[in-house]
Protein backbone atom coordinates (compact mmCIF):
# COMPACT_ATOMS: atom_id res chain seq x y z
CA UNK A 1 0.00 0.00 0.00
CA UNK A 2 2.83 2.11 1.21
CA UNK A 3 4.48 1.04 -2.03
CA UNK A 4 1.23 1.95 -3.87
CA UNK A 5 1.04 5.73 -3.05
CA UNK A 6 4.76 6.18 -2.89
CA UNK A 7 4.18 5.51 -6.81
CA UNK A 8 1.24 7.74 -7.84
CA UNK A 9 2.94 10.56 -5.86
CA UNK A 10 6.18 9.84 -7.71
CA UNK A 11 4.10 10.27 -11.22
CA UNK A 12 2.18 13.03 -10.14
CA UNK A 13 4.88 15.14 -9.35
CA UNK A 14 6.76 14.00 -12.29
CA UNK A 15 3.99 14.68 -14.75
CA UNK A 16 3.07 18.28 -13.03
CA UNK A 17 6.27 19.55 -13.95
CA UNK A 18 6.46 18.30 -17.54
CA UNK A 19 2.73 19.98 -18.18
CA UNK A 20 3.88 23.19 -16.63
CA UNK A 21 7.04 23.31 -18.44
CA UNK A 22 6.00 22.29 -21.98
CA UNK A 23 1.82 22.29 -21.93
CA UNK A 24 1.76 18.61 -22.72
CA UNK A 25 2.90 15.34 -21.55
CA UNK A 26 3.10 11.86 -22.25
CA UNK A 27 3.33 8.81 -19.89
CA UNK A 28 6.40 7.98 -22.26
CA UNK A 29 7.54 11.41 -21.11
CA UNK A 30 6.78 9.82 -17.57
CA UNK A 31 9.11 6.73 -18.14
CA UNK A 32 11.69 8.92 -19.13
CA UNK A 33 11.88 11.24 -15.92
CA UNK A 34 11.49 8.45 -13.83
CA UNK A 35 14.59 6.89 -14.85
CA UNK A 36 12.93 3.83 -16.20
CA UNK A 37 14.13 3.89 -20.07
CA UNK A 38 17.10 6.04 -21.39
CA UNK A 39 16.29 8.19 -23.86
CA UNK A 40 18.53 6.27 -26.52
CA UNK A 41 16.79 3.55 -26.45
CA UNK A 42 13.59 5.53 -26.57
CA UNK A 43 14.67 6.49 -30.10
CA UNK A 44 16.07 2.57 -30.75
CA UNK A 45 12.04 1.88 -30.15
CA UNK A 46 10.90 4.26 -32.21
CA UNK A 47 13.08 3.37 -34.84
CA UNK A 48 11.58 -0.39 -34.74
CA UNK A 49 15.08 -1.50 -33.48
CA UNK A 50 13.53 -2.65 -30.66
CA UNK A 51 10.00 -4.41 -29.01
CA UNK A 52 8.64 -4.01 -27.55
CA UNK A 53 9.76 -0.94 -25.06
CA UNK A 54 9.73 -2.71 -21.48
CA UNK A 55 12.53 -5.00 -22.86
CA UNK A 56 14.87 -2.43 -21.86
CA UNK A 57 13.27 -0.33 -19.36
CA UNK A 58 14.62 -0.74 -15.23
CA UNK A 59 10.97 -2.21 -14.13
CA UNK A 60 8.45 -4.70 -15.67
CA UNK A 61 5.73 -5.08 -17.26
CA UNK A 62 3.27 -5.01 -14.22
CA UNK A 63 5.05 -1.93 -12.63
CA UNK A 64 5.05 -0.31 -15.82
CA UNK A 65 1.17 -0.77 -16.53
CA UNK A 66 0.63 0.41 -13.14
CA UNK A 67 2.18 3.50 -13.32
CA UNK A 68 0.40 3.75 -17.06
CA UNK A 69 -3.11 3.78 -15.60
CA UNK A 70 -1.83 6.05 -11.99
CA UNK A 71 -0.75 8.65 -14.75
CA UNK A 72 -4.44 8.13 -16.67
CA UNK A 73 -5.97 9.07 -13.36
CA UNK A 74 -3.98 11.94 -12.12
CA UNK A 75 -5.12 13.78 -15.80
CA UNK A 76 -8.58 12.51 -16.26
CA UNK A 77 -10.79 15.34 -16.12
CA UNK A 78 -8.24 18.17 -15.89
CA UNK A 79 -6.27 17.94 -19.12
CA UNK A 80 -7.54 17.02 -22.68
CA UNK A 81 -6.74 13.48 -23.71
CA UNK A 82 -5.52 11.69 -26.97
CA UNK A 83 -5.23 8.23 -26.80
CA UNK A 84 -3.43 7.98 -30.61
CA UNK A 85 -0.61 5.50 -30.27
CA UNK A 86 2.82 6.11 -30.68
CA UNK A 87 3.64 4.97 -34.09
CA UNK A 88 7.05 4.26 -35.23
CA UNK A 89 9.78 5.78 -38.01
CA UNK A 90 9.46 2.96 -40.09
CA UNK A 91 7.65 2.46 -43.67
CA UNK A 92 4.64 0.76 -42.58
CA UNK A 93 4.91 3.21 -39.32
CA UNK A 94 3.17 0.66 -37.39
CA UNK A 95 2.09 1.11 -33.79
CA UNK A 96 4.83 0.89 -30.81
CA UNK A 97 4.67 -1.56 -27.97
CA UNK A 98 5.37 -0.56 -24.47
CA UNK A 99 4.69 -4.18 -23.07
CA UNK A 100 3.54 -7.33 -24.52
CA UNK A 101 0.20 -6.54 -23.02
CA UNK A 102 -0.60 -3.04 -23.55
CA UNK A 103 -3.53 -0.80 -22.28
CA UNK A 104 -4.82 2.32 -23.45
CA UNK A 105 -3.04 4.48 -20.73
CA UNK A 106 0.69 3.69 -22.21
CA UNK A 107 -0.27 5.90 -25.27
CA UNK A 108 -2.13 8.40 -23.01
CA UNK A 109 -1.25 12.17 -24.19
CA UNK A 110 -2.75 14.89 -21.93
CA UNK A 111 -2.49 18.90 -22.81
CA UNK A 112 -3.64 21.87 -21.76
CA UNK A 113 -4.72 22.59 -24.95
CA UNK A 114 -7.45 20.96 -26.91
CA UNK A 115 -6.29 17.97 -28.56
CA UNK A 116 -5.64 17.88 -32.52
CA UNK A 117 -6.70 16.09 -34.80
CA UNK A 118 -4.84 12.99 -35.52
CA UNK A 119 -3.54 14.23 -39.14
CA UNK A 120 -2.18 17.30 -37.49
CA UNK A 121 -0.17 14.69 -35.31
CA UNK A 122 3.26 14.99 -36.08
CA UNK A 123 5.23 11.39 -36.62
CA UNK A 124 8.82 10.98 -35.94
CA UNK A 125 10.91 11.17 -38.88
CA UNK A 126 11.47 7.53 -41.18
CA UNK A 127 15.20 6.57 -40.13
CA UNK A 128 17.62 5.18 -42.73
CA UNK A 129 21.46 4.31 -41.38
CA UNK A 130 24.57 4.08 -43.04
CA UNK A 131 25.45 0.65 -43.89
CA UNK A 132 28.50 -1.49 -43.26
CA UNK A 133 30.49 -2.76 -46.55
CA UNK A 134 29.47 -6.11 -45.58
CA UNK A 135 25.48 -5.08 -45.54
CA UNK A 136 22.94 -7.65 -47.09
CA UNK A 137 19.36 -7.13 -47.30
CA UNK A 138 17.30 -9.20 -45.19
CA UNK A 139 14.46 -9.37 -47.88
CA UNK A 140 16.00 -9.56 -51.47
CA UNK A 141 19.79 -10.36 -50.10
CA UNK A 142 21.43 -7.34 -52.07
CA UNK A 143 23.86 -4.66 -51.11
CA UNK A 144 23.03 -1.15 -50.47
CA UNK A 145 24.84 1.75 -49.16
CA UNK A 146 22.05 2.66 -46.63
CA UNK A 147 19.80 0.47 -44.62
CA UNK A 148 16.30 0.72 -42.54
CA UNK A 149 15.47 -1.28 -39.81
CA UNK A 150 12.32 -3.02 -40.40
CA UNK A 151 10.21 -5.67 -38.06
CA UNK A 152 13.75 -5.95 -36.64
CA UNK A 153 15.76 -6.99 -40.07
CA UNK A 154 17.70 -4.69 -41.93
CA UNK A 155 16.61 -4.28 -45.43
CA UNK A 156 17.68 -1.95 -48.86
CA UNK A 157 16.06 0.76 -49.90
CA UNK A 158 14.70 -0.98 -52.30
CA UNK A 159 12.97 -3.55 -50.75
CA UNK A 160 11.72 -0.38 -48.09
CA UNK A 161 10.38 1.55 -51.17
CA UNK A 162 12.46 4.44 -50.41
CA UNK A 163 14.93 4.15 -53.50
CA UNK A 164 13.74 6.50 -55.40
CA UNK A 165 14.48 9.59 -52.74
CA UNK A 166 18.04 11.38 -53.41
CA UNK A 167 20.84 11.95 -50.74
CA UNK A 168 21.02 15.50 -49.69
CA UNK A 169 24.38 16.10 -47.65
CA UNK A 170 23.77 17.67 -43.94
CA UNK A 171 25.64 21.16 -44.51
CA UNK A 172 23.32 23.71 -45.85
CA UNK A 173 20.57 24.06 -42.64
CA UNK A 174 18.45 26.49 -45.60
CA UNK A 175 18.25 24.04 -48.26
CA UNK A 176 17.44 20.81 -46.29
CA UNK A 177 14.80 22.80 -44.48
CA UNK A 178 13.27 23.27 -47.61
CA UNK A 179 13.97 19.84 -49.45
CA UNK A 180 12.44 18.10 -46.32
CA UNK A 181 9.02 20.57 -46.04
CA UNK A 182 8.74 20.20 -50.26
CA UNK A 183 9.08 16.08 -50.35
CA UNK A 184 5.97 14.22 -49.61
CA UNK A 185 8.16 11.34 -48.39
CA UNK A 186 11.90 11.79 -46.63
CA UNK A 187 13.83 10.02 -44.36
CA UNK A 188 16.83 11.24 -42.33
CA UNK A 189 20.24 9.75 -42.60
CA UNK A 190 21.88 8.72 -39.19
CA UNK A 191 25.58 7.08 -39.16
CA UNK A 192 25.69 4.32 -35.92
CA UNK A 193 28.64 5.22 -34.00
CA UNK A 194 31.12 1.79 -33.69
CA UNK A 195 33.02 3.15 -30.49
CA UNK A 196 29.81 4.53 -28.45
CA UNK A 197 27.00 2.37 -28.52
CA UNK A 198 23.33 4.04 -29.38
CA UNK A 199 25.17 7.05 -30.57
CA UNK A 200 25.31 8.42 -34.05
CA UNK A 201 25.89 11.00 -36.39
CA UNK A 202 23.38 12.72 -38.83
CA UNK A 203 24.32 12.45 -42.34
CA UNK A 204 21.58 14.14 -44.17
CA UNK A 205 18.14 13.44 -45.32
CA UNK A 206 16.68 11.38 -48.00
CA UNK A 207 13.97 13.38 -50.28
CA UNK A 208 12.11 13.27 -53.69
CA UNK A 209 14.54 14.41 -57.01
CA UNK A 210 11.47 17.11 -57.62
CA UNK A 211 11.57 18.88 -54.31
CA UNK A 212 15.39 18.62 -53.78
CA UNK A 213 15.26 20.87 -57.35
CA UNK A 214 12.52 22.87 -56.09
CA UNK A 215 14.24 23.79 -52.67
CA UNK A 216 17.40 24.31 -55.10
CA UNK A 217 15.37 26.71 -57.05
CA UNK A 218 14.37 28.85 -53.44
CA UNK A 219 17.68 28.85 -52.37
CA UNK A 220 19.14 30.32 -55.80
CA UNK A 221 16.27 32.93 -55.96
CA UNK A 222 16.83 34.13 -52.78
CA UNK A 223 20.80 34.40 -53.16
CA UNK A 224 19.83 36.59 -56.49
CA UNK A 225 17.91 38.61 -54.72
CA UNK A 226 20.38 38.90 -51.74
CA UNK A 227 22.88 39.57 -54.67
CA UNK A 228 20.72 42.73 -56.36
CA UNK A 229 19.92 43.72 -52.70
CA UNK A 230 23.66 44.32 -51.78
CA UNK A 231 24.60 45.88 -55.15
CA UNK A 232 21.59 48.68 -54.50
CA UNK A 233 22.22 49.02 -51.03
CA UNK A 234 26.10 49.58 -52.23
CA UNK A 235 24.94 52.38 -54.52
CA UNK A 236 22.66 53.87 -52.39
CA UNK A 237 25.43 53.63 -49.64
CA UNK A 238 27.56 55.25 -52.17
CA UNK A 239 25.61 58.23 -53.15
CA UNK A 240 25.65 59.03 -49.34
CA UNK A 241 28.88 58.83 -48.98
CA UNK A 242 29.51 61.58 -51.94
CA UNK A 243 27.08 63.69 -50.40
CA UNK A 244 28.75 62.79 -47.18
CA UNK A 245 31.91 63.78 -48.09
CA UNK A 246 30.93 66.89 -50.15
CA UNK A 247 29.41 68.40 -46.71
CA UNK A 248 32.51 67.35 -44.98
CA UNK A 249 34.89 69.07 -47.16
CA UNK A 250 32.63 72.15 -46.98
CA UNK A 251 32.60 72.20 -43.17
CA UNK A 252 36.64 72.35 -43.65
CA UNK A 253 36.49 75.03 -45.63
CA UNK A 254 34.55 76.99 -43.68
CA UNK A 255 36.58 76.31 -40.48
CA UNK A 256 39.68 76.42 -42.62
CA UNK A 257 38.60 79.14 -45.75
CA UNK A 258 42.37 79.09 -47.03
CA UNK A 259 43.17 75.23 -46.82
CA UNK A 260 43.48 73.92 -51.20
CA UNK A 261 40.19 72.56 -52.08
CA UNK A 262 41.71 69.34 -53.70
CA UNK A 263 43.24 68.81 -49.80
CA UNK A 264 39.95 69.12 -48.31
CA UNK A 265 38.06 67.21 -50.45
CA UNK A 266 41.48 64.15 -49.61
CA UNK A 267 40.99 65.07 -46.09
CA UNK A 268 37.05 64.58 -46.19
CA UNK A 269 37.40 61.10 -48.28
CA UNK A 270 39.75 59.66 -46.46
CA UNK A 271 38.17 60.07 -43.04
CA UNK A 272 34.49 59.29 -44.59
CA UNK A 273 35.69 55.80 -45.59
CA UNK A 274 33.36 52.98 -44.27
CA UNK A 275 34.41 50.67 -42.47
CA UNK A 276 37.40 52.78 -40.97
CA UNK A 277 36.62 53.82 -37.71
CA UNK A 278 37.72 57.27 -38.28
CA UNK A 279 36.43 60.30 -36.87
CA UNK A 280 34.55 60.76 -39.88
CA UNK A 281 32.09 57.34 -39.46
CA UNK A 282 31.75 58.45 -35.69
CA UNK A 283 28.26 60.14 -34.44
CA UNK A 284 29.90 63.52 -33.75
CA UNK A 285 31.83 62.95 -37.63
CA UNK A 286 28.32 62.27 -39.08
CA UNK A 287 26.70 65.27 -37.25
CA UNK A 288 29.74 67.29 -38.84
CA UNK A 289 30.59 68.21 -35.52
CA UNK A 290 33.22 71.36 -35.28
CA UNK A 291 35.91 69.77 -32.98
CA UNK A 292 35.47 66.09 -35.24
CA UNK A 293 36.14 68.14 -38.43
CA UNK A 294 39.28 69.72 -36.71
CA UNK A 295 40.54 66.90 -35.15
CA UNK A 296 40.39 65.16 -39.28
CA UNK A 297 42.50 68.02 -40.25
CA UNK A 298 45.11 67.86 -37.45
CA UNK A 299 45.59 64.19 -38.05
CA UNK A 300 45.70 64.70 -41.79
CA UNK A 301 48.67 67.39 -41.48
CA UNK A 302 49.97 64.97 -38.63
CA UNK A 303 50.88 62.68 -41.44
CA UNK A 304 51.07 64.45 -44.79
CA UNK A 305 53.17 67.91 -43.45
CA UNK A 306 55.66 66.73 -40.92
CA UNK A 307 57.57 64.18 -39.53
CA UNK A 308 55.67 62.00 -37.27
CA UNK A 309 55.74 58.74 -39.38
CA UNK A 310 59.00 58.73 -39.74
CA UNK A 311 59.85 59.64 -36.20
CA UNK A 312 57.31 56.64 -34.88
CA UNK A 313 59.41 54.12 -36.67
CA UNK A 314 62.97 55.86 -35.37
CA UNK A 315 61.37 54.59 -32.17
CA UNK A 316 60.41 57.72 -30.90
CA UNK A 317 57.61 57.73 -27.75
CA UNK A 318 54.25 58.44 -29.31
CA UNK A 319 53.55 61.31 -27.41
CA UNK A 320 56.74 62.86 -27.48
CA UNK A 321 56.58 62.56 -31.29
CA UNK A 322 53.28 64.79 -31.04
CA UNK A 323 54.85 66.90 -28.62
CA UNK A 324 58.12 67.51 -31.22
CA UNK A 325 55.55 68.73 -34.27
CA UNK A 326 53.08 70.52 -32.96
CA UNK A 327 54.43 73.56 -33.90
CA UNK A 328 54.65 72.55 -37.44
CA UNK A 329 50.63 71.61 -37.24
CA UNK A 330 49.66 74.91 -35.58
CA UNK A 331 51.86 76.53 -37.96
CA UNK A 332 50.13 74.59 -41.01
CA UNK A 333 46.11 75.58 -39.46
CA UNK A 334 47.02 78.77 -38.89
CA UNK A 335 48.18 79.36 -42.43
CA UNK A 336 44.46 77.63 -43.52
CA UNK A 337 42.58 80.28 -41.26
Amino acid sequence: MVLAVQLRTKVGTVAETIVGKRGTVTFLDVLVALGWVHEKNVQRWQQGRLDPLSTVTSTGDAKLLEAAQLFADWGRDRFNANHEPHVSATRDRRALRFTARDTDAVHLRYSTDKPRAVKDQKLPDLVVLEAKSTFECAECRGPDDFLMIDAGEAICLGCADLDHLVFLKAGDATLSRRARKESGLAAIVLRPDPRRRNRTQRLGILVEPDALERAERQCFDDEELRARRRVKDAERREVLDVKFQAQFAAEIRSQFPKCPADRAEAIARHTALRGSGRVGRSAAGRALDERAVRHAVVASVRHEDTDYDAMLMRGVPRQAARDQIWPRIDQVLTSWS
